[in-house]
């Protein structure tokens, strides 16, 4: 079987793509998992072939770097308008991290929207990759009506429910086809002597010849062949299926990619898992290609025996499927399979760091609908996040309510119906408060005496203290200066830990941060004394201080990186000066031809309207990721905000 993925942005027709070159010849099976991945399995050419359709949004394009885990090549479905190549640009930085080999295709060209040149030259803005024309658009008027050949310098034209049919090269197209012919035959004469060769002499190479160099450069992944179309009509899809049928890289290749990426013996490379997802009364079901032979039930793979193995179109279960290298496969009752790794006999190996999606933007709480449901949640979101490589759980500070991290609100939207449709838990969700501390602004000093008679022996601690703020993120800090024996060395350790924690809750409700207590004076009783006593007057002794001394509100701010399309950088200023953050600058990102990496400090308060305003200023395209880096002092309105939501959060509770 032979693999391909088809990714592209969303509304460029990815899945009447697959649908076109599926039905070519018989009639193709398809499945679709829960994330939006669909899986055809069909045949042309006498070969079996699986293609695999990612979701377009750019919150799903995890599954879209797993995808191209197990694929021999990609087709990047991008449209012929050039204002929206930057669409493409998220899609065209995965496959060439990946290795990919890869066809553009540019579809939906019977709807006119620009200059295929232009296009192309607007996507060469985001590809290291040279991106090479085969083909050019016959117009009649602004109507398409066929496309040329430049390899073969044949013509079709376009017929609507029919193969195309074979014409002469109009008049009209026959300058654009030599040109766009010479610039293709000088891009592909970089990569063959001989060809190059023939062009210095002037002679014309055989379009066979021709043929064979272009396969092989795209085999190494040396260019990226753009091809044109309307798949909706079936325009150019034959000519794709032909590209695929002839150009596409053997499944050894695919394997040998894998193991040097994962720098492992290509040897004991046996399969890669690159898809999972969760099924009613069925659990787990992972998506595993094979990439040698001798996998069937019960077999080691992963350092343990393969469950059941289903045919992933279908669904059906068999003892009898024994997948041939290259096949795709569903494996159930395998929860050993982490998703996506690469497989040996005896162990899983992590992915290449390729295979890492881009940082979770959007921060949730999820309320399940009864406490009883609370431990059930847990538990399957743990699940859940070992499948979605997207998704992050934690719990939040504090109340420790499951927080999860999403790549943003689609990708909430489908956690959440996944949670009620599979594994029936109905959540509600809501906006995590920011983490806030406090501190104090001035020094003071409290003498504090702890009392008590209960009948049998007492309690006794007298204790005199100073507290002092100290710099930011020197956190807090205790020392003493007792003198004489006052305050006993054994009761020292107590004071400090009485001390500590008085600062777990300041007289604002938060964390007190950034202070440092000594202990100067002090008194002890032979009888009464004890760790307890010095550790209660040590913690109200510090807290009367808190509260009579002068305290402020620290809120977070964060170091954050923001990626996006050089395009867009522009409008970053405005976004983070109206969200009080502080600019620090941007460069150019030297891993990813065409993006900036900006740079800024943003209170923890607005990270939400920083993800909401880079995802409609980006179109969904920008991203980024975030390090704490300090507190800092928060007063006036905000501040008073800040503590109104906190005490009517803490009353409801």
């Amino acid at each position: 079987m032979r693999c391909f993925t088809v990714l592209g942005p969303s509304q460029t027709g990815k899945s009447t793509v697959v649908g076109k070159l599926s039905s070519l010849e018989g009639a193709p099976r398809k499945s679709t998992s829960p994330y939006g991945l669909n899986l055809t399995a069909f045949t042309s050419g006498n070969e079996a072939w699986c293609a695999l359709d990612t979701p377009g949004p750019n919150e799903a394009l995890a599954h879209a770097q797993h995808a191209l885990l197990a694929s021999d090549i990609c087709i990047l479905c991008v449209s012929p308008a050039p204002k929206e190549a930057v669409l493409a640009a998220p899609h065209l930085r995965i496959i060439e991290a990946s290795g990919t080999p890869c066809i553009i295709f540019v579809n939906r060209m019977d709807e006119p929207r620009g200059r295929l040149r232009d296009v192309i030259a607007a996507l060469q803005d985001y590809a290291n990759h040279t991106l090479l024309l085969r083909q050019i658009p016959i117009r009649e008027g602004d109507r398409i009506v066929g496309s040329c050949d430049l390899i073969s310098e044949r013509a079709w034209r376009y017929r609507e429910g029919q193969t195309s049919a074979l014409i002469e090269i109009p008049e009209s197209a026959t300058d654009r086809e030599h040109e766009a012919r010479t610039e293709l035959l000088e891009h592909l004469s970089e990569f063959d002597d001989w060809l190059l060769e023939e062009l210095i002499e002037d002679r014309e190479p055989p379009s066979n010849a021709l043929y064979a160099i272009s396969s092989r450069i795209l085999k190494e992944n040396r260019i990226i062949p753009v091809l044109i179309g309307a798949a909706s009509h079936g325009n150019g899809i034959m000519r794709l299926m032909k590209a695929l049928r002839h150009e596409a890289p053997p499944v050894g290749t695919l394997r040998q990619r894998l193991a040097q990426a994962g720098a492992v013996d290509e040897g004991k490379v046996m399969a890669v898992s690159f898809h999972a997802f969760y099924r009613q009364n069925v659990g787990k079901t992972v998506l595993v290609r094979a990439l040698c032979e001798g996998l069937r039930q019960g077999a080691s793979l992963g350092g343990s025996s393969l469950g059941a193995l289903q045919d992933p179109a279908s669904g059906r279960s068999t003892s009898a499927i024994v997948p041939a290298r290259g096949d795709v496969f569903a494996a159930v009752k395998s929860d050993h399979l982490r998703v996506p790794s690469l497989l040996t006999r005896d162990a899983v190996v992590a992915p290449p760091e390729w295979t890492e999606p881009p940082t979770p933007m959007l921060e949730r709480i999820l309320i399940p609908g009864s406490e009883r449901e609370e431990t059930k949640l847990s538990e399957t979101l743990a699940k859940l996040s070992e499948t979605d490589r997207g998704l992050i759980v934690l719990q939040e500070e504090g109340t420790g309510a499951q927080l999860v991290c999403t790549q943003g609100p689609v990708h909430l939207r489908d956690l959440c119906r996944t949670l009620s449709d599979v594994f029936h838990i109905a959540v509600t969700d809501q906006t995590p408060s920011p983490i806030y501390r406090e501190t104090i602004t001035k020094p003071s000093e409290v003498h504090y005496r702890h009392r008590k008679q209960t009948g049998g022996a007492g309690q006794f601690a007298d204790v005199k203290l100073s507290i002092h703020p100290n710099g930011r993120g020197h956190g807090f800090t205790f020392g003493e200066t007792i003198k004489g024996g006052v305050v006993p060395r054994n009761y020292i350790p107590a004071v400090e830990a009485g001390a500590r924690e008085a600062m777990e809750k300041g007289p604002l409700g938060f964390q007190v941060i950034d202070v440092g207590v000594t202990l100067s004076d002090g008194q002890h009783h032979a009888v009464d004394s004890s760790e307890h006593a010095f550790r209660t007057a040590s913690k109200m002794g510090v807290r009367q201080a808190l509260s009579e001394g002068s305290t402020v509100l620290m809120q977070p701010v964060f170091r954050g990186e923001i990626h996006v399309p050089s395009v867009y950088s522009g409008s970053l200023v405005q976004i983070v000066s109206a969200l009080n953050g502080q600019i620090l600058g941007f460069d150019r990102d030297e891993t990813v031809k065409g993006w900036d990496i900006f740079r800024a400090l943003v209170p923890g308060a607005a990270l939400a309207d920083l993800a909401r305003a880079l995802r409609s200023a980006t179109q969904g395209i920008g991203y980024f990721s975030k390090t704490f880096d300090h507190f800092e002092e928060l007063y006036g309105k905000e501040a008073d905000a800040v503590m109104r939501a906190h005490e009517a959060l803490r009353q409801a509770h």
